[in-house]
């Protein structure tokens, strides 16, 4: 059967290693999240203290994610992630449902943020392309961003066609660019740069009662999704080489290389920007590099970080189409979605069909309207896997994860409460997430009876 699959041009072929796995982790992890969501953070927050810790808490939840889905993606090393784990554990339904977040909101919302704190950042580079825009009336500056973001997403669509092996070479070049701008900029900003420690300690005006800690939720949830992709190596479990090794090492080193460059990143904000003039900034890295170095310094890394972004972008585009590949093959989504292209062995029609949703998505809504409805739906599936660890550890696995049960236990309490809270503070956009899952009931059924 799997000779016959092959033949077909149906099955994904195993040619990760370890180190374009991790790759693909970091490269999930370290996008659009970490670069524009602490300047919202500052202005709802007002205490840089008490941001940072968030960020650290943050930190500590994705690596208690990804320890329990280390175990759950040893045992079951397939394309998919939370799909597959979910439809095994409990029911198809909830590995549908899960897969139909994805579909909607997994990966697309993210290849459309990415996108935005592309154009965020490259027209902070270049601010005299949309004055020019502006004072010509030839077209709206917001509508400029817009078509540069799908332009974007179209571009690493057509890269990612090409096939897994051209996709992960593209991709590993952006990750080590990005990372490496990173520490450039840490290494360069706290040696070189013109900032204040004492932003750090500034005191900020948040009461701890229950609307104290709705925005804690909120926020919380934000950074969360800055964090999210500490669970990539799972959606591409097909295409792993010794996956009960390769899988666990990538998502465990990949989430704690990120954590400490996260923490970097954000003192590094506060100690270059005062937080009142933070405030409501996307485009932060380019703000604090201005600080730092001067004006024209902040355009260059405007840009640069305009181009970093294309790293999480690149490996949003990487890891969906696979979730659906895995549903088409199980019957539970469009079958056109399973198609794998003959010569370059990906699932090219899935791949084109994130593109144009992602392309829509860029086109609704604000920024932080879009960024909690992303932390929100991105919130509910990864509980139940993790509690289907418990559930997993009746069987006799071949991996068993460090720290058990006290990680999936931590995640599960302040994954609940993160939730909770976020729905009480921001109803509407939470609410927008729910009906998404609602949705994909009648669609589940739809598929098995046409299955």
């Amino acid at each position: 059967m799997k000779m016959e699959q092959e033949q077909n041009g149906t099955s994904l072929q195993r040619k990760l290693g370890l180190f374009p796995v991790t790759n693909i982790v970091i490269a999930n992890m370290i996008g659009a999240g970490i670069f524009t969501t602490s300047g919202l953070l500052i202005r709802d927050l007002g205490s840089p203290l008490l941001m940072l810790g968030l960020w650290a808490v943050g930190g500590l939840l994705a690596l208690c994610g990804a320890l329990a889905y280390s175990e759950l993606g040893a045992a079951m090393p397939r394309a998919g992630g939370e799909y597959i784990f979910l439809s095994k554990l409990y029911h198809p339904l909830f590995g549908f449902l899960s897969g139909w977040v994805s579909f909607i909101v997994g990966f697309s919302a993210p290849i459309a943020a990415s996108s935005i704190g592309f154009s965020e950042y490259f027209f902070r580079a270049f601010p005299q392309l949309l004055l020019w825009s502006g004072s010509t009336g030839l077209m709206d500056p917001g509508l400029i961003k817009k078509l540069f973001s799908i332009l974007v997403i179209t571009i690493f669509t057509l890269i990612h066609i090409r096939g897994i092996e051209f996709g992960a070479l593209i991709q590993n070049i952006l990750t080590l660019l990005k990372v490496g701008l990173i520490i450039g900029l840490l290494a360069l900003g706290f040696t070189f740069g013109k900032g204040d420690l004492s932003h750090i300690t500034q005191a900020g005006h948040l009461t701890l009662n229950f609307s104290g800690w709705k925005t804690i939720g909120l926020s919380l949830m934000w950074i969360m999704f800055a964090y999210s992709g500490w669970n990539a190596a799972t959606y591409i479990g097909s295409e792993i080489k010794y996956p009960v090794k390769n899988l666990p090492r990538s998502l465990l080193y990949g989430t704690a290389i990120v954590l400490i460059l996260y923490l970097g990143l954000n003192t590094l904000f506060v100690y270059a920007v005062d937080p009142v003039d933070m405030k409501g900034v996307i485009s932060i890295g380019g703000l604090a590099a201005g600080r730092l170095f001067g004006k024209t310094a902040g355009q260059l890394f405007s840009l640069l970080i305009s181009f970093a972004l294309f790293s999480s972008l690149s490996a949003f585009i990487i890891l969906g189409p696979r979730v659906y590949y895995a549903m088409a093959r199980d019957g539970y989504f469009f079958k056109f979605a399973a198609h794998v292209h003959h010569k370059f062995k990906v699932p090219v029609k899935a791949i084109a069909l994130q593109g144009l949703i992602s392309s829509i998505l860029v086109l609704s809504g604000t920024f932080d309207q879009i960024l909690t409805y992303m932390g929100f739906s991105l919130g509910i599936f990864p509980l139940l896997a993790v509690l289907g660890v418990f559930k997993l550890r009746k069987k006799n696995n071949i991996y068993r994860m460090p720290g058990y049960p006290l990680a999936p236990v931590i995640y599960l309490v302040f994954g609940v409460s993160m939730l909770a809270l976020a729905y009480f503070e921001r109803p509407v956009e939470s609410s927008i997430a729910v009906g998404t899952v609602l949705t994909g009931l009648p669609a589940f059924w739809l598929f098995k009876k046409l299955r």
